[in-house]
């Protein structure tokens, strides 16, 4: 809550007591009849501006130097395919604001490199993460992190939300959500790959130098954002096979 907020939720919350109390309501009902109009209150603010937060995201347009250095680190990339990866880092802080504070991990190498240009337009970056994201989210190398499996529960939940936002069943999915799918989709030579069968019907594992995506990310994540940086310094580098991690 923001500071200059407090004064007045101070007043309302005398307001109401004083008027439960002058109607005849205990002070203890009183008290709680306060409460639960105060959380519903609370609970209709958050859900505002987490609609407003995703209303400014799909509308904010990234600095055109993320895309001129998407092209230049891959450059068989097209027009069309460096679109791609620009949507690809907008469904990744779309994922960021709706995961919270929760870990969430880049499984794409080519966004990441979008992620990690932005990152040094450094003003505007951190205008966007107050306005969009609601909490700056930097960028930190996951070997920094408390351990590996922090990593790859970071890419765990990026794969649980990612799911939930394309409408596939995250347990038994049918298809890679795109940034799942967006290396390989785009022949990204350090990109990731991940294996929707991992035990193909014919007996057959997937890939080796692909992960398992069934099993919601084994370590394939090029960074990670969230809470889960293990005394980092925001800076950036290598993640678990690459890129960086995120988090406040």
């Amino acid at each position: 809550m923001p500071l200059i907020a407090i004064p007045f939720v101070a007043l309302a919350v005398i307001g109401l007591l004083l008027a439960f109390s002058e109607s005849g309501v205990g002070l203890a009902a009183a008290m709680a009849l306060t409460a639960v109009l105060l959380t519903f209150v609370f609970k209709g603010g958050r859900r505002l501006m987490s609609k407003r937060r995703a209303e400014r995201l799909q509308r904010f347009a990234f600095p055109p130097g993320l895309a001129r250095k998407v092209r230049q680190t891959y450059p068989h990339l097209d027009e069309h395919q460096v679109a791609m990866v620009m949507a690809g880092l907008r469904d990744y802080f779309r994922i960021a604001q709706s995961a919270g504070r929760q870990m969430v991990a880049m499984p794409s190498q080519a966004v990441d490199v979008a992620w990690h240009e932005f990152i040094l337009f450094t003003r505007g970056y951190q205008a966007f993460c107050s306005a969009v994201i609601g909490r700056f989210l930097h960028h930190t190398p996951a070997e920094h992190m408390a351990s590996g499996e922090v990593a790859r529960q970071g890419l765990r939940m990026t794969w649980l939300h990612a799911c939930r936002h394309e409408g596939i069943d995250p347990k038994h999915p049918d298809r890679l959500p795109r940034l799942f799918a967006i290396d390989a989709l785009l022949a990204i030579p350090d990109g990731f790959r991940y294996d929707l069968d991992c035990a193909r019907k014919d007996g057959t594992a997937g890939g080796a130098d692909s992960f398992c995506a069934s099993d919601f990310g084994c370590g394939g994540a090029s960074g990670c954002g969230g809470d889960g940086a293990d005394g980092s310094d925001g800076s950036d580098g290598g993640g678990d096979g690459g890129g960086g991690c995120g988090g406040d």
